[in-house]
């Protein structure tokens, strides 16, 4: 059992195939996915991953506002958001939310202070966070360290890309570590080293698609059903086969949501 925890399924990029998509997956033996919606918080774009949450048994939804839109964040956006959660049992998680400093979408420092804002948001909610961090680890560890200590909520640190120094932070403060395919592009020696030191108990598998395909698909729309050449490449570097693999990431991930295990296994 395979579980893809960050995809955006719901998305433009699936309209003509979604269903086949979701076929492969599960073929593949993909047994659950988490979708993520994000996008301008006033647009329905956040609505989609949980209406799709709640077409699919083996479909998650979780629900926040990334950087690249912070800007576009207001207390409306925020009470959309947990009007969602209490109104579906399918959005398990906030987020993604974080900080973006690479391609600086929304101005630095309103990015930090809506991101402290849905951090203390999820918190209320009781809901684990997707963070995506890209060229903020200083930043990100500050926020996370200030607004996320001292509850057990924990959450993802999505297509980790940062520093072993980041990823060491985020599990003291509870965090599970995902890759993505990046993992297997021949010049992310540093992300494979990076996930040498992480724990079995901490590691998670996704693909993030439609973008990041692994080798050796890159190039192309990713989809679901890769996520098996993220837990290949883990498996490589932990010197684990992939089954065990497949097992520890299932187990790190309904342990963290606090699900049963997937098509009812206990």
């Amino acid at each position: 059992m395979f579980i893809d925890s960050h995809a955006h399924i719901n998305g433009p990029e699936y309209d003509s195939d979604r269903e086949e998509v979701i076929a492969r997956a599960r073929d593949a033996g993909i047994v659950a996915i988490l979708d993520v919606g994000t996008g301008d918080p006033n647009s329905g774009a956040l609505e989609r991953s949980v209406e799709l949450a709640e077409r699919y048994e083996d479909v998650y939804a979780a629900v926040g506002t990334h950087p690249h839109d912070a800007k576009l964040f207001d207390n409306k956006a925020e009470e959309r958001i947990r009007t969602l959660q209490q109104q579906s049992a399918r959005m398990i998680a906030w987020g993604e939310i974080g900080l973006d400093y690479h391609y600086d979408n929304s101005p630095r420092n309103v990015q930090r202070e809506v991101f402290a804002q849905q951090l203390r948001a999820a918190r209320e909610c009781k809901l684990p966070v997707i963070i995506h961090t890209r060229e903020a680890d200083e930043d990100t560890i500050e926020i996370l360290s200030s607004e996320w200590k001292d509850n057990e909520l924990g959450g993802i640190m999505h297509c980790f890309g940062g520093s072993l120094e980041l990823a060491e932070a985020a599990m003291k403060l509870g965090f599970l570590i995902s890759f993505s395919g990046n993992i297997t592009f021949k010049k992310a020696q540093q992300i494979r080293e990076v996930a040498a030191h992480v724990p079995l108990e901490r590691l998670l598998i996704e693909t993030d698609c439609p973008y990041l395909s692994p080798e050796p698909y890159r190039g192309r729309r990713n989809e679901p059903a890769r996520v098996l050449e993220v837990a290949r490449s883990l498996a490589a570097i932990h010197g684990e086969a992939i089954n065990r693999i497949a097992e520890i990431t299932t187990h790190n991930f309904v342990r963290l949501f606090k699900l049963p295990l997937p098509l009812g296994k206990e």
